[in-house]
């Protein structure tokens, strides 16, 4: 054995070597469990058509949300999200692939694997499963039918409008909504309680619900003795796979996409949902008669559209009484809410009290939002806030909890989000042709620090015009944390200070007092276009 002489220059070297020692070590160590730590799981939940009527985000002052609002007390809530194309393809397409739809040029209803620049990309899907994740969905998640690539990655894509009422032939609107609005058909055309239809025996050929499309009946009884609705199906399948990931012995992180359709039309939910809506008891949002005429969306778009047709067959089907007209309509909406909180209540109790409660980063949001008669519009994709915004949460294993964040963000900010938490590799085009990706990591926003790369706003557009026109000719909504700046195809424009006029009943855009505030925005907008 060798031994070292002790002096106080010895001693002092030795002891500073120790030390060095502990701290290598204690980096190795601590560097190789962060290498062999499981990546975080995702659980990414997407309702279609869900405004912001919740309790946490204050859409409508009646709702009941419990569990969507407990979702947001324990992550972080974005206050200001906005839809970058607010209507259900390329809103989706946008999401998965994180391309903005000015950049695909993805302005209407192109299946993703057909759109020309899209068709390039890979989803985040996709790139999650090159990296190594399990991956599994059910619902409405992309639009259209499934491919065989999403079926590959085990996304079930297994969802339907339904149910529909079928009068033993065809399919069509719940048989207690009157004329004219019941001739728009079996979707957009239908609301209502399912007991209005009476009792189904859930038997081909013969009157009563179906499951949707494919015309398989629905036994429907009464609410206690029946066959289960799709997003039901949806949060029962989410609950069975959170305990069958449990007993993999393969230790692999998962990412888990659950699609809701509700509130999507048709507007269907059992009883106990509308019975917590006493139609006599509900009110309105704020509304001021002529609304529209400072708008020049009519200028734009042809009244024979969605948004101005459905809003004025509903009235006349109640002989002109615009109040009863929307109160019945958003009856059946916020049943069809509180009726999909259940359901996310449903996914989250079970993640919860899973071994994954403590890794998982949780996704909450919609793919646009909904305008209830404001404006004379029912119906999404329009260029105001009750269509542009969406709720969005996230929960991350080190969220701040009850966080609320004020800047404004695009659901095309997701895929670099989950990128850059994830840690995942690789390149998220197929190949040159594919679209850059447009968003940017909410990391800083969510960690509540410095750092936020994205814009000062966000971008919709709105029009479904294809590719008729060029990018800078379509028509576009830009939203601040103050002000939302809308600038027409035809060059006419649309400024509402939120501050002052969160209902957006003024446009202010003629007032010489924000004309340095229109052309900031303008500019602003631009930039993110080009």
């Amino acid at each position: 054995m060798t031994y070292i002489k002790s002096n106080p220059m010895n001693s002092n070297t030795i002891i500073s070597k120790v030390i060095l020692n502990v701290i290598f070590c204690a980096l190795f160590v601590s560097k190789t469990i962060s290498q062999n730590k499981i990546p975080p799981n995702v659980v990414f939940i997407m309702c279609d058509d869900l405004n912001d009527y919740q309790g946490v985000f204050k859409g409508h002052k009646q709702v009941i949300t419990p569990n969507i609002d407990e979702l947001a007390a324990s992550g972080v809530q974005f206050l200001n999200a906005q839809s970058n194309a607010p209507v259900c393809q390329p809103s989706r397409n946008s999401i998965f692939t994180g391309v903005y739809p000015h950049d695909s040029g993805d302005f209407g209803w192109t299946p993703m694997q057909k759109q020309k620049v899209l068709k390039n990309n890979k989803t985040i899907i996709q790139l999650f499963k090159e990296n190594g994740y399990y991956t599994l969905g059910s619902g409405k998640l992309t639009h259209g039918k499934p491919t065989k690539d999403w079926m590959q990655w085990g996304m079930k894509h297994a969802h339907n409008y339904g149910p529909f009422y079928n009068n033993g032939t065809k399919n069509g609107a719940n048989p207690s909504v009157p004329a004219p609005y019941n001739s728009i058909g079996p979707i957009d055309g239908s609301y209502g309680r399912l007991s209005d239809a009476g009792i189904s025996l859930g038997e081909y050929k013969k009157p009563g619900w179906v499951m949707g499309w494919d015309m398989k009946p629905m036994r429907y009884i009464n609410d206690a003795d029946r066959d289960l609705l799709q997003d039901e199906k949806h949060a029962k399948w989410a609950v069975e796979n959170f305990a069958q990931l449990e007993k993999r012995e393969k230790q692999q992180p998962f990412f888990m996409g659950i699609g809701f359709v509700r509130p999507h039309t048709p507007l269907h939910a059992p009883d106990k949902y509308f019975d917590m809506y006493p139609l006599d008891k509900i009110e309105l949002n704020d509304w001021i008669p002529n609304d529209k005429q400072d708008t020049f969306w009519d200028e734009n778009f042809s009244q024979k559209l969605k948004g101005p047709k459905y809003y004025k067959l509903l009235v006349e089907s109640y002989d002109g009484d615009r109040e009863l007209a929307l109160k019945t309509f958003l009856q059946a909406y916020l049943a069809c809410v509180t009726f999909v909180d259940e359901q996310v209540g449903k996914v989250m109790e079970a993640l919860n009290k899973s071994k994954f409660a403590n890794n998982t980063i949780v996704v909450f949001t919609s793919d646009h939002g909904w305008q209830m008669g404001e404006k004379n519009y029912l119906f999404k994709n329009s260029p105001w806030e009750k269509s542009a915004r969406v709720p969005l949460i996230i929960k991350t294993p080190n969220s701040d909890s009850g966080l609320q964040v004020a800047q404004p963000v695009s659901l095309v900010d997701l895929f670099p989000t989950l990128i850059d938490y994830c840690a995942i590799e690789g390149d998220h085009k197929k190949n040159k042709n594919g679209g850059n990706l447009g968003g940017h990591t909410l990391r800083p926003l969510l960690e509540n620090t410095k750092g936020w790369k994205g814009p000062k706003g966000a971008l919709t557009i709105v029009g479904n015009y294809g590719n008729k026109y060029p990018k800078l000719e379509q028509n576009y909504s830009y939203r601040t944390a103050q002000y939302r700046y809308i600038l027409y195809r035809n060059g006419k424009e649309e400024l509402y200070d939120h501050n002052k006029d969160p209902h957006e009943w003024k446009n202010i855009a003629e007032d010489n007092n924000y004309k340095k505030i229109k052309k900031q925005l303008k500019k602003e907008m631009l930039a993110i276009l080009k």
